[in-house]
């Protein structure tokens, strides 16, 4: 069995031999390590994969001796992942599907190691999208009136399908504090500007007021401030005087799937740790 382990904690000397050593005690073979030293922060963090053969390795006893030898002591803030569990993934969408098909196309070719319990919307449209790729589609309308219960109904869908993290594929409707404080860090956002610029509604329309020459897409992960989140993946395209708002968003669209499908791939690989409002990403 192949197990995930993320750390970090203020950096030291000795702490990647005390971590290995401690892991070759345990009968573990180490088949990936990178770690990155914030030296502004003074912050160590590390991602490593070991593989664990021996039948007699109990993991309840192990977190419990990483805890007491390493975790305390070094005062580490650490998660392990077994390889075999499939992280289950929400979908949320509005009217625009070019992300959603983008995501279930990956997922059915097998790109995507997950799991899709539901499709949610506050919109009908994509319920078509749900059918042709058999994934449960709810409708859940939101308005300024409606939208404290129609949070209380996504979140009882969200427990009651054992959700781990969600994506935002477009989905129009900004997230209150009832949601995001249930999934700190696991929720992720394709903003369709390169942020920090031209954050909030209509980035494009920004973007060709302003005449810039290059536009981009951002994924993150969702806080309460708007579009403001960790960056996971960003990326840009050239556009010149000569585009129109419609060519930016007909490149723009591009830019928003593949930049999405990467974030939800390093999510999903655990390749992401979330500081003082940034990431680290491993290769």
């Amino acid at each position: 069995m192949r197990y995930t382990i993320l750390i970090h904690c203020p950096d030291q000397s000795g702490i990647i031999s005390a971590i290995t050593g401690f892991i070759h005690n345990n009968g573990g073979n180490i088949v990936y390590l990178d770690q990155h030293v914030d030296e502004e922060l003074n912050v160590f963090f590390m991602r490593l994969e070991s593989e664990f053969t021996d039948s007699e390795f109990e993991f309840s006893k192990f977190k419990q001796e990483f805890d007491s030898k390493l975790a305390i002591p070094y005062a580490m803030e650490w998660n392990i992942h077994p390889g075999n569990l499939k992280p289950r993934m929400a979908i949320f969408v509005s009217k625009y599907n070019h992300c959603l098909y983008d995501l279930l196309s990956r997922y059915k070719s097998g790109e995507l190691t997950l799991e899709i319990p539901f499709i949610l919307s506050n919109h009908d449209d994509a319920r078509h999208i749900a059918d042709q790729f058999e994934i449960p589609y709810y409708l859940i309308p939101v308005s300024k009136e409606t939208k404290e219960a129609a949070e209380k109904q996504q979140l009882e869908l969200l427990k009651s399908h054992n959700v781990d993290f969600i994506v935002l594929a477009r989905y129009m409707q900004i997230l209150s504090s009832k949601i995001i404080d249930h999934f700190p860090n696991k929720i992720i956002n394709i903003h369709h500007s390169f942020l920090p610029a031209f954050a909030g509604a209509k980035p494009y329309h920004a973007a060709f007021a302003r005449g810039v020459k290059i536009i981009g897409a951002t994924s993150h992960y969702v806080t309460e401030a708007l579009d403001a989140g960790p960056i996971i993946e960003q990326d840009v395209t050239t556009v010149s005087h000569s585009h129109r708002v419609k060519d930016f968003i007909a490149k723009g669209r591009d830019l928003e799937k593949i930049v999405l499908s990467r974030a939800v791939q390093l999510h999903v690989e655990r390749k992401t740790m979330v500081y003082n409002n940034k990431t680290v990403i491993f290769s």
